[in-house]
């Protein structure tokens, strides 16, 4: 039977995948291996490209790495088993995942109070097995071009948002390379799926958290922003879920946590691959049940949080080594956005340099209209190690440099790093160690860890440095 899945596709390219023909693309589930040829035989003569699965599990692969017009699901999978649980748990998953996408929903043991569970949880249509051919033909065609329909004006409507929003964050994206990160924004922010933002540091990976946030259904509630790779592990759990009085010694009020106060917002947990493997785990226990329990109390609460988690970490790489859980993986990385590094968008560093030029010349009031020639020369040809984040305390420090209306060569202070290590005497305690916190970061391929042990510093200590200087 035809694969459910392709092999090395994840994250983003595998979520934008389209049909090359342009047929419209059905995902079948059943267990029952005669059931998946008929319903081949039926639909593919009909213009239809058919993917089938033989379990619930199958399925959800499936549906995180490829994009579908309508699914086709059973409702028993078990041998014996006529509750439907297993068939209405894969259906809840998959309207929490894209709520626009159209379930039908089959079995042979049919009845009205399966029915109508079935169209509660988001069933688009009830068939029972077996079905007449003309009736399962006309749900599907209904339904998918309802949900073509539905695509386009929810992809329009988020791109004029991301045009017109007040109070958005500065998302500027006009290189190549960004075009698939701008697409899977429009087409994954209104819904509820949870997004992993990969990419080295200072790509940019919050302010397209922030975008996500703003361009989504939780837009009117609050998003919260957590540094995880700065949290020390023995506030890790008070900081995310909260604590009681008395939990421990300088517990001396109740406290609410991070997912508490994101509840019916969204929370964004930054670095994501630095959290310890004690506390991947109940991290994974909140995902999993949607329930917190602050520490020192013994009562649960539910919460409704929307999670946008980013990392500099190859997660699969850390999950092979053992160093990260798999199945947190699974739940973090429904949607993956890879953010290219700002060497591979050249075309936006112009545009960029403006912006922060601007931003700063109004913050700190200096009568700076734009960039000398070989000013931008330098920017476009230097390597940009820390990417958006040093390209903008670069532009801040030379709006602070300039003594002329334009930023000059000598006023960015890049591409001096070799002079400036020969003569370490003569710069400030601020400037050796942000050389040498660069040199380390680059050293351990931007691994935060690693590099803040062979500085002798804790990791959250070199997070702050690396915040301070710009990095």
């Amino acid at each position: 039977m035809p694969s459910s899945t392709k092999t090395g596709e994840t994250g983003l390219s595998a979520g934008l995948a389209q049909s090359p023909s342009g047929l419209p693309r059905i995902l079948a589930a059943d267990d029952q291996q005669h059931i998946l040829e008929a319903i081949e035989l039926l639909l593919k003569p009909q213009g239809y490209e058919v993917d089938v699965v033989r379990s619930p599990e199958l399925a959800r692969e499936a549906l995180a790495t490829s994009s579908y017009d309508a699914v086709l699901i059973d409702l028993n999978y078990t041998r014996d088993t006529t509750s439907g649980q297993e068939g209405l748990g894969l259906l809840s998953d998959i309207v929490a995942m894209d709520n626009t996408l159209p379930v039908i929903v089959m079995t042979a043991w049919g009845n009205v109070e399966l029915a109508v569970e079935a169209m509660r949880r988001g069933a688009r249509d009830f068939i029972q097995k077996p079905w007449e051919n003309e009736r399962l033909l006309s749900i599907l065609r209904t339904q998918v071009e309802l949900h073509r329909a539905l695509q386009r004006a929810e992809r329009l409507a988020a791109e004029n948002r991301l045009l017109s929003v007040e109070g958005r964050p500065e998302f500027i994206a006009t290189a190549p390379s960004m075009v698939p990160v701008l697409e899977a924004i429009t087409r994954f922010a209104p819904s509820d799926a949870n997004v992993l933002i990969t990419g080295e540091h200072g790509t940019g990976k919050e302010i397209v958290a922030r975008t996500i946030h703003v361009l989504s259904l939780r837009a009117s509630r609050q998003l919260v922003a957590v540094n995880t790779g700065g949290l020390a592990e023995g506030v890790f759990e008070s900081e995310l879920f909260g604590h009681v009085k008395g939990a421990f010694t300088d517990a001396r009020t109740d406290r609410i946590g991070r997912f508490e106060l994101a509840d019916g917002g969204t929370i964004f947990l930054d670095e994501i691959g630095n959290v310890p493997m004690r506390q991947q785990s109940k991290l994974l226990r909140v995902l999993e049940s949607g329930e917190i329990e602050r520490v020192g109390s013994s009562r649960s609460k539910r919460i409704d949080v929307r999670l946008i988690s980013a990392t500099n970490s190859d997660l699969q790489a850390a999950c092979q080594a053992g160093q990260f859980r798999e199945d947190l993986l699974f739940r973090l990385n429904t949607v993956e956005i890879h953010l290219p590094a700002l060497r591979e968008r050249r075309e936006d560093i112009p545009v960029l340099a403006l912006h922060f030029l601007s931003h700063y010349a109004s913050r700190y009031r200096r009568a700076i209209r734009g960039l000398d020639p070989s000013a931008l020369q330098v920017l476009m040809q230097y390597a940009w190690p820390g990417n958006v984040r040093e390209l903008e305390h670069t532009l801040e420090r030379a709006v602070l440099m300039c003594r002329t209306e334009q930023i000059q060569f000598g006023d960015l202070g890049v591409g001096l790093q070799r002079s400036q290590v020969q003569n370490l005497e003569e710069l400030s305690l601020e400037s050796v160690e942000t050389i040498l916190i660069r040199k380390a970061l680059q050293r351990f391929q931007g691994n935060v860890s690693q590099a803040a042990e062979a500085l002798g510093l804790s990791r959250g200590a070199l997070y702050r440095r690396m915040e301070k200087y710009g990095l």
